[in-house]
């Protein structure tokens, strides 16, 4: 088990952790009902709070940040060496804490996604772990909410006998809503994006030889060109630019810079 504690990787601060250690302090909150923000970050959920202030405020003041993407595993070994043998990759993390939560007896909630994907991967999770209860989910309404909807949500997942709340709306509405609910509910939000398509068989995953040499970006460039070519092609160039420039000392990378987001919005 590795836990090293938060280190920053361009600025953002990132648990040098492994999947055992992490699912071990997210199951210890689920099961004392604590509150808990959770996120796995790849290259373009870092980035976005590297360029967003306000976003970079509150990515540093989640308390787990797991270093999903390979290149972000990189940079914690390389920069701080860390010694991290693999990634705590987002979909990989969500089988590994329903197992637990099955072990353990914590149930969950699944907040995001479309009506048809939240029973695809309810009923794909319940073969795999047999053990598991869900004990609620809502989809997304793919708009913002009201103040009093945001507080019916959060009653909601809270009257619902949950340990443990799964969150998938993509980066970063999902990062934005587990920071803004964190002291609305009493137990751990764990963002985890594309996991839920993943896992409902309605998005396919790279293969692992592309995930183990960080290629994934590729695989999904391939798939869907149009919507992520930009993404990719300004992201990565600019994650790298500054993964070096931290590890030669002639960039900063300070985690105490952000702007308190005055009001957030909350998508949901």
């Amino acid at each position: 088990m590795i836990d090293l504690g938060k280190r920053s990787v361009v600025g953002i601060n990132v648990n040098a952790i492994d999947y055992e250690a992490a699912v071990a302090k997210v199951i210890e909150a689920g099961k004392a009902r604590r509150p808990m923000s959770v996120t796995a970050l790849a290259v373009h959920g870092v980035m976005t709070g590297v360029s967003d202030a306000q976003h970079k405020y509150r990515l540093n003041q989640f308390d787990l940040v797991c270093p999903d993407g390979q290149p972000v595993k990189w940079a914690l070994n390389q920069i701080h060496g860390c010694g991290l043998g693999d990634r705590v990759y987002g979909p990989e993390l969500t089988l590994r804490l329903c197992e637990a939560a099955a072990k353990h007896d914590v149930p969950i909630y699944l907040f995001g996604a479309t009506t048809d994907m939240l029973d695809q991967f309810a009923d794909r999770l319940c073969e795999k772990f047999p053990g598991l209860k869900i004990a609620g989910r809502r989809a997304s309404r793919f708009r913002t909410l009201s103040t009093e909807e945001r507080d019916e949500l959060a009653d909601e997942i809270n009257a619902s006998g949950a340990g443990l709340c799964f969150v998938g709306l993509g980066c970063p509405r999902q990062e934005v809503f587990a920071y803004e609910m964190r002291d609305r509910v009493s137990m751990p939000l764990v963002a985890v994006g594309a996991a839920f398509a993943f896992h409902a068989g309605m998005l396919e995953q790279a293969p692992p030889w592309m995930q183990r040499n960080g290629l994934e970006w590729f695989f999904r460039l391939t798939r869907e060109p149009k919507r992520l070519w930009k993404r990719y092609s300004t992201t990565n160039p600019a994650f790298a630019t500054l993964a070096i420039l931290q590890k030669l000392k002639l960039y900063s990378a300070k985690t105490d810079t952000g702007t308190p987001p005055a009001d957030d919005v909350l998508f949901g």
